[in-house]
């Protein structure tokens, strides 16, 4: 049990999840993406968030994690999650209806990608005008995990990116030891 309590305050202080979901204001009822959703955790809380009323979804590219995820909901009891098997980096890519969302999450997803504007145009296609988005990536390396320097994509080259694929900034957010949090919102 001690374990467990060391992992889950290891993981808190590591990339705070919990307290990002809060800081992101995001209303009961709402319709949220979760871009990238791998092991599901931000999906899981975005769906605790937006409550009964809402919907979240989870895209990925990896239909063993979402398959996960959504198991994992069905055992909390959260009817309101659908998995989606797409990429992100790809035009239509998240298979959701233009101007359908009223928020999207990318954690720790950008860094990834080679294409990251054709994502950020696919998150600015499905959420409605002043819809909002959330980016939260890696500001470093983090000793042994993480990206390697090379493939951190920072707040500055973040917010550029997204001035391009028409979104405005609206914040920032400290998302965690080795993260950065920015918020924008769809023109």
């Amino acid at each position: 049990m001690a374990l467990g309590i060391l992992t889950y305050m290891y993981v808190e202080s590591f990339a705070h999840p919990g307290r990002n979901v809060v800081m992101l204001e995001i209303q009961p009822g709402s319709t949220a993406v979760d871009f990238g959703a791998g092991s599901g955790q931000y999906t899981l809380l975005l769906a605790q968030t937006v409550g009964a009323e809402g919907l979240v979804y989870a895209v990925d590219v990896q239909p063993g994690l979402l398959l996960r995820i959504k198991n994992e909901a069905r055992r909390r009891g959260l009817d309101n999650v659908e998995i989606i098997v797409g990429d992100i980096a790809r035009p239509h890519g998240a298979k959701l209806r233009s101007h359908s969302a009223h928020f999207v999450l990318m954690s720790n997803v950008l860094f990834q990608l080679e294409h990251k504007r054709v994502a950020l145009d696919e998150a600015h296609r499905i959420l409605e005008p002043g819809g909002r988005l959330a980016i939260i990536d890696w500001s470093e390396r983090a000793g042994r995990i993480g990206p390697s320097s090379a493939h951190v994509y920072g707040r500055r080259e973040a917010a550029r990116d997204a001035a391009s694929s028409h979104f405005h900034p609206t914040g920032e957010f400290p998302a965690g030891a080795h993260h950065y949090g920015l918020m924008f919102e769809a023109a």
